[in-house]
């Protein structure tokens, strides 16, 4: 099979397309013919080991499992003899934040890993682009009192997890502000946001409104900044440590730092983000964001122009086979 290979961590261009065998699962694993997956912000700090601690859990010198991959969407081909609740022809779709090898043609997981059957309304490309950043989105609402009129400001609304976060919280029946580009104001008016304010023309953290929560779902700002559009009790969320794990260590001396704070999210349960993701998808009230398609041939390119930063929504990598 084709599969992208990575034998150190660093840049895209130590990516390489190569043949190695199929894998063959073992007694709980199920075998799945990839037909999509994506590049997205976990592949790309999988690849550069960034932060530093992630090296203990996907290799400290070197990837325990050099093939690349987060997201995937495909078919189940085989399934090992101890496998009760998945049969084989069985369309699915999953994520692993620490990688399940799917910048390949086949992956083997283990049943009790976070996948799912495929909604049936939406397609491979929709379904591999639909985990990873609403997973992200849910826990960030998971750690709040969300209610229903609150007032949220999300920070990069057309990313990825902030394209999620508008939908989501419109579903939670909230008051969105959302922060974007202004090219994106039209895609970002359909996914549900109230208000939009154009990062090219405004500094969102001057608004006169009163949030209840920020979102910060690329990272980019601060809770120091953020503070002033926090209502008293209100709560600051980054996708991002910080400045030296400053959202981290803020977190961790909430009592003393007043009644605004910083939650941070640790995004643990990814089955019961699948579950929501698949009720929201069958409701008609999720719809993942995809940006840019490219083949596994071009996934340098993919995994460049994801650093850049810019991507709106998600990039998906489209698989073929030849059989």
């Amino acid at each position: 099979m084709k599969a992208i290979i990575c034998k150190m961590y660093g840049p895209p261009e130590n990516l390489e397309l190569k043949e190695i065998g199929k894998p063959i699962p073992k007694e709980n694993e199920l075998l799945i013919k990839i037909y999509a997956s994506t590049v997205n912000r976990t592949d790309c700090a999988i690849l550069r080991a960034k932060p530093f601690i992630m090296r203990f859990i996907t290799g400290v010198f070197k990837l325990k499992n050099p093939i690349q991959g987060t997201e995937f969407a495909g078919i189940i081909e085989a399934v090992g003899k101890n496998v009760k609740f998945f049969n084989t022809g069985a369309k699915v779709f999953g994520f692993e934040d620490t990688g399940s090898g799917s910048h390949a043609q086949y992956l083997t997981i283990s049943e009790d890993k976070a996948f799912a059957l495929m909604p049936e309304n939406i397609t491979f490309e929709q379904a591999a682009a639909s985990i990873e950043g609403a997973h992200y989105t849910y826990n960030f609402i998971n750690k709040v009192d969300l209610k229903s009129g609150h007032k949220v400001l999300v920070n990069g609304a057309t990313g990825s997890i902030g394209s999620s976060a508008v939908q989501f919280l419109k579903y939670f029946g909230a008051e969105v502000t959302a922060v974007c580009n202004g090219k994106d104001t039209e895609l970002v008016k359909s996914l549900g946001a109230d208000k939009i304010i154009d990062f090219n023309k405004d500094d969102f953290t001057k608004d006169t409104g009163e949030y209840n929560f920020v979102f910060d779902t690329v990272g980019k700002s601060s809770f120091v900044k953020c503070k002033p559009l926090l209502v008293p009790g209100g709560d600051y969320i980054s996708s991002e440590l910080g400045f030296m794990a400053q959202n981290l260590f803020f977190a961790l001396i909430k009592p003393i730092i007043g009644k605004k704070k910083v939650i941070f999210p640790v995004p643990l349960d990814c089955k019961s983000s699948i579950v929501f993701i698949i009720k929201l998808i069958d409701m008609g009230k999720f719809k993942t964001v995809i940006d840019r398609k490219y083949p596994l041939d071009k996934i340098v390119e993919a995994y460049n122009y994801v650093e850049k930063g810019q991507k709106t929504g998600n990039v998906v990598i489209t698989v073929e086979h030849n059989d």
